[in-house]
């Protein structure tokens, strides 16, 4: 690899702070992503006047910007920004040399990136809830949107992925308190730091620390040192919620300006927020919560697994130290549903339910597998999994995929997704390697490149009445829901 350039490093100087007070006309850049299309329908929503640029627009994004009547060139021209606009936002998928991005610094156009733009505009005033973690963000951040909203402080957030409660992952809301999916990944190719230290958090959480993202973290020690500096932003009139369980968290929190509470489950664990009394059942989960200086609260969630119940409780002290009242919480949870691509239902043919989730990551993978089986028990769990992501296409998570996808009664695979970021065939994930672990382990498990094959493959082998498919990415899996749906469909038709 060639030394860095004179002219690498002007094009990734930080720009100049984007004076937005005459602004009018702001240009997207990496429009399709979940976070810069969230963006987008929030500034659309405040009046300003937005288009937008994108390599691909597929849907759902594609439609729903069109719905919200906001243009998207396809492709990085240096022609997209011909109509003018007084600001540009830049995703982290632009790279410097792209055509779009030289024709923005050539034009003197001033940019910046999403966390930046989303601080100014609509953190900056409020108070700040900003969730963070290695897991568990999208839900905990949703969950936590939902309570401050039923407790009527009328939230604005920007989260992840779309929500159930409020059909969107965006919403502008009133002057109070914005919640923020904080997200530890480099901010633009101008801003290398997490995108989480641009969100002024007053009130925080960081749900657990783990390996993650290793294109761009060396080890788990790089990934703490940044949510360390993270914490170090709270006031000292913040709040910060860990788990009492999770070291590193805990260790991190030690850094903190602001108090903290520690979450957890069962009166033996010490923490401070804590639930009591699971009574698990077909609809969900009921418990008592116990929040600080307050009479333990009956309450439930229609969700299954230890890990919603966890993500809970953190959401219900963020939602108590941004001011909520402790019963409307209590009484709000019943209500929440997971975000889509959570545990999403796709549909049931020939007895068998069709599972989506966005799990890319061993934690994860192993977490939803155990909640599925509590939301359905006494059926054999068909995994799915499409290796797509940065962090599922490397060999460091070689052997904690073969240990969470063991817990499956059978898996199958499709060819990872090929991507041009001159990823070493050393440090890729051994697909076929992975296979035989998990087969040693006695787990039954395919791989079929073909996403059409591999859907009848699974409509095939599915116990009518007896079975649950859970197809995990972080991507639509090239349609494999709606393909096994339509395979079942054809089976029960026979």
């Amino acid at each position: 690899m060639s030394a860095p350039t004179t002219a690498d490093a002007d094009a990734r100087r930080p720009p100049p702070p984007v004076d937005w007070s005459g602004a009018r006309r702001v240009h997207v850049m990496g429009i399709c992503g979940s976070a810069m299309g969230a963006f987008a329908g929030m500034l659309r929503a405040s009046g300003y006047e937005v288009r937008g640029s994108d390599r691909a627009a597929y849907p759902p994004m594609s439609t729903a910007l069109a719905a919200m009547d906001i243009p998207v060139y396809e492709g990085y021209a240096a022609s997209n920004l011909d109509w003018g606009p007084d600001v540009v936002v830049v995703g982290n998928v632009i790279r410097p040399g792209c055509a779009e991005a030289v024709a923005l610094r050539q034009r003197g156009i001033p940019h910046c990136s999403l966390p930046q733009a989303l601080s100014a505009l609509f953190i900056a005033g409020r108070h700040s809830v900003v969730v963070t973690g290695t897991h568990g963000k999208t839900t905990t951040s949703s969950m936590t949107a939902w309570l401050l909203f039923e407790a009527g402080l009328d939230p604005g957030f920007m989260i992840g992925g779309v929500t159930a409660n409020f059909a969107s992952n965006h919403r502008v809301g009133g002057p109070r308190v914005f919640v923020v999916e904080g997200d530890e990944y480099d901010t633009a190719y101008f801003d290398k730091g997490p995108k989480f230290l641009h969100y002024q958090p007053r009130t925080a959480s960081v749900n657990n620390i783990e390996m993650d993202h290793a294109d761009i973290f060396a080890d788990v020690e790089a990934i703490e040192a940044a949510f360390t500096r993270f914490v170090r932003l709270l006031p000292p009139d913040g709040r910060l919620v860990v788990p009492v369980d999770d070291a590193r968290a805990r260790r991190v929190a030690e850094a903190c300006p602001a108090p903290v509470w520690t979450v957890g489950v069962g009166a033996e664990c010490a923490a401070d927020v804590w639930a009591s009394d699971l009574r698990p059942d077909e609809t969900g989960l009921a418990f008592e919560l116990h929040l600080p200086g307050q009479p333990a609260m009956a309450t439930r969630l229609s969700l299954w697994g230890d890990h919603n119940l966890r993500n809970a409780l953190v959401a219900s002290a963020l939602a108590f130290a941004a001011g909520a009242d402790p019963a409307r919480i209590a009484d709000a949870l019943p209500g929440f549903r997971l975000p889509r691509k959570r545990q999403e239902l796709r549909g049931e043919a020939l007895g068998v339910p069709v599972i989506d989730d966005f799990a890319h990551h061993p934690t994860a993978i192993r977490e939803t597998i155990r909640s599925v089986r509590m939301r359905y028990p006494g059926r054999r769990v068909l995994a799915l999994f499409e290796v797509e992501s940065n962090t599922s296409r490397r060999r460091i998570f070689q052997a904690g995929f073969a240990e969470a996808l063991a817990g499956a009664d059978r898996v199958w695979f499709c060819r990872p997704l090929e991507k041009d970021d001159a990823l070493a065939p050393e440090a890729r994930l051994d697909m076929d390697e992975l296979v035989a672990t998990i087969r040693a382990a006695g787990v039954e498990t395919e791989l079929i490149a073909d996403t059409e094959a591999l859907a009848h493959a699974v409509a095939e082998a599915a116990r009518p009445d007896a079975d649950v498919v859970l197809a995990m990415s972080g991507r639509d899996f090239d349609g494999i829901h709606a393909r096994i749906l339509t395979a079942l469909a054809a089976r029960e038709a026979r």
